[in-house]
């Protein structure tokens, strides 16, 4: 069978910058950061008190209050998202087949405000039972699930952890299903909610939070700069409606881009420490299966966490997969505005990729203002450029466990 081409038909994104798709990119562009200090009865005790948080998602205006009291916050980001990806694909599931269309989403800490305030009610409350609902709302399927239940789509439904990677892989892979003829459409992303107090406290015991900037706390997060301290965790999520392309112009989709590569590899070195030529397998993969030369590409969103090592790594990876084109090629960390949305990174960093496409603009490395010379392309620093010709594009996201996940989308 002949491998048939995937479109992007559909955008639906909740972020700490916004939870349209034009607002994200429009405060993306702008250098806007949505990290701030979290507001909880906790962020006293924590040493880390930013994040890129959302506060202004009414989960009622998305479910009966009923069906979103059994939901965890990571459950009610991906169905929103999903919803937001459907209506804008133009989907009228009542006319499709939906045993054709399936559902993957990336994930990383599941359910976790669901498991914290379990924990929290039998062991500081003492409580002798918790919600009937507790196991349903904490299982790291339960995204995917609920978004596959609220459309009554009968495909393909499964869930992807491979922490930091996990929804560029969900992506990767949900292309390949239609690209194989296995399905027509995938509801494809991924979803994060993890800024409970103990999920928090774990992430400040493994030292790679940001140090809160004296300044400006928003700036916290400084991708490539020489005073990098660690990243910023974030949450949110964003889901893509993925259709084969011949059905998506008959039918008159809007179509955002090609998804035309994907590579995923392992490092297999360290669980921690990320590696130059495991980072570099998956780009060189994603470029084959594309059909492109690293010349060929306009810009590459950057996993870019802000840590010391990873940004350092990336950099190597980058010229050892691109050569001399490296130097040519604008290259940009939104974490640095959004925060580290873990299973979320990868599709929300699509998202922004896509966006460039369609508006023929780059986002910038915000918070840029010393260079470390370790780090030395062109991050696109502090501010976007718009009027730009991008025709392809390249999301990179790598993971601590060491698999690597690594998109490509063109203009079609």
């Amino acid at each position: 069978m002949t491998a048939r081409r995937v479109a992007v038909t559909g955008i639906g994104i909740l972020s700490p910058l916004g939870n349209d798709r034009e607002t994200f990119f429009a405060n993306l562009m702008a250098g806007k950061s949505g990290i701030k200090r979290l507001e909880t009865d906790f962020v006293d005790t924590l040493d880390a008190q930013l994040a890129g948080w959302i506060s202004d998602f009414d989960p009622l205006a998305h479910f009966p209050k009923n069906k979103a009291a059994t939901m965890d916050r990571v459950t009610q980001f991906a169905v929103a998202a999903s919803q937001n990806a459907v209506t804008d694909a133009g989907l009228d599931l009542d006319s499709e087949d939906r045993e054709r269309i399936g559902v993957y989403l990336g994930i990383g800490m599941g359910g976790a405000a669901s498991i914290e305030e379990g924990y929290v009610r039998l062991y500081r409350d003492n409580a002798n039972r918790l919600k009937p609902f507790t196991v349903l709302m904490a299982m790291n399927n339960a995204a995917g699930s609920q978004v596959a239940l609220d459309f009554g789509l009968t495909g393909p439904d499964l869930t992807f952890c491979t922490a930091c990677s996990s929804s560029a892989v969900a992506i990767g892979e949900a292309m390949r299903q239609i690209r194989h003829g296995y399905t027509d459409v995938m509801l494809a992303g991924g979803a994060e909610a993890l800024l409970t107090f103990g999920t928090i406290k774990a992430w400040e015991a493994l030292r790679t939070l940001a140090t809160e900037d004296a300044n400006d706390p928003a700036a916290s997060c400084k991708p490539f700069a020489a005073d990098r301290s660690g990243l910023v965790l974030g949450e949110g999520a964003a889901m893509l409606v993925l259709e084969e392309m011949e059905r998506a112009k008959a039918r008159g989709a809007h179509i955002y881009a090609e998804m035309t590569g994907y590579g995923c590899s392992n490092d297999s070195t360290h669980i921690t420490q990320p590696s130059v030529e495991g980072q570099a397998r998956a780009m060189r993969m994603a470029l084959a299966e594309a059909g492109i030369a690293p010349s060929d590409l306009d810009y590459i969103n950057a996993h870019g966490t802000g840590t010391k090592l990873n940004d350092a790594t990336e950099t190597a990876a980058i010229k050892l997969v691109c050569g001399e084109a490296a130097y040519r090629i604008p290259v940009s960390s939104t974490k640095s505005m959004h925060g580290h949305l873990m299973g979320a990174a990868g599709a929300v960093e699509i998202v922004a990729c896509l966006m460039a496409l369609e508006q023929q603009a780059l986002p910038p490395t915000a918070h840029l203002a010393q260079p470390d010379p370790e780090c030395d392309l062109d991050y696109i620093p502090n501010k976007g450029r718009e009027s730009v010709r991008v025709r392809t594009v390249m999301s990179n996201s790598f993971a601590f466990g060491g698999t690597s996940g690594v998109l490509i989308a063109s203009k079609p």
